[in-house]
């Protein structure tokens, strides 16, 4: 199970990511976000930095020029869009750079909605749906709901996951579940990343994990 590390603001951050060997750092470009990096990060320092560490944008409701520049500019290797993005978009941007769609889980979930997005992008994330916004509520939905999960698209397992959900995640026996992606529940603040407490979650879960 690969692991990424979401709301990066620092770049020290990232270079230590990349030692513990996790495989994805997120960048917020969404500036509503507490752990918006866009005027934290210049763009040259985050593409130099730790190349070995998958970099993915997060975007919500931008642009399709505005994306791809920001692909360009920070070196992203994938995007991640949280907001209302058509699949016709998803398809465009999926041209370039491969695309993680994120869906925002309540208490049921619509297969019938993700189902055009099946053939336009590289992976679903399934976030805890809030009144709030667009994710990073630090809450965990009800994991049950995705058992039933009938695609062929690999995903990343996100919303409120912290240290005590080790032995939950390792009880998961669904085939396409590619990544875990923690955030608000490993930080000392919004964007600044308690990094022995990741550190400690990566050991936890590859000592427990089967696979």
């Amino acid at each position: 199970m690969k692991i990424k590390v979401c709301g990066i603001t620092r770049l020290e951050d990232l270079e230590t990511l990349s030692r513990l060997g996790v495989e994805y750092a997120g960048l917020i470009f969404y500036e509503r976000s507490p752990r918006y990096m866009g005027h934290q990060l210049a763009a040259a320092d985050v593409k130099k930095t730790a190349p070995h560490l998958a970099k993915v944008g997060v975007f919500v409701n931008e642009t399709l020029e505005s994306v791809l520049d920001r692909v360009t500019g920070y070196g992203l290797q994938l995007v991640q869009l949280h907001g209302d993005e058509t699949p016709e978009y998803c398809a465009t941007l999926a041209q370039y750079v491969p695309v993680i769609k994120a869906f925002r889980i309540a208490d049921t979930v619509s297969w019938d909605i993700m189902k055009p997005y099946t053939k336009v992008v590289d992976y679903f994330l399934f976030d805890t749906a809030s009144k709030a916004g667009y994710g990073g509520t630090g809450h965990q939905f009800n994991w049950t709901v995705l058992d039933d999960y009938p695609f062929e698209v690999p995903f990343f397992l996100s919303g409120g996951i912290g240290a005590s959900a080790v032995g939950a995640l390792k009880s998961l026996r669904w085939p396409r579940l590619y990544a875990v992606d923690v955030n608000s529940r490993f930080e000392t603040s919004p964007g600044i990343k308690d990094l022995n407490a990741v550190q400690a979650f990566i050991t936890a879960l590859s000592s427990t994990q089967n696979h």
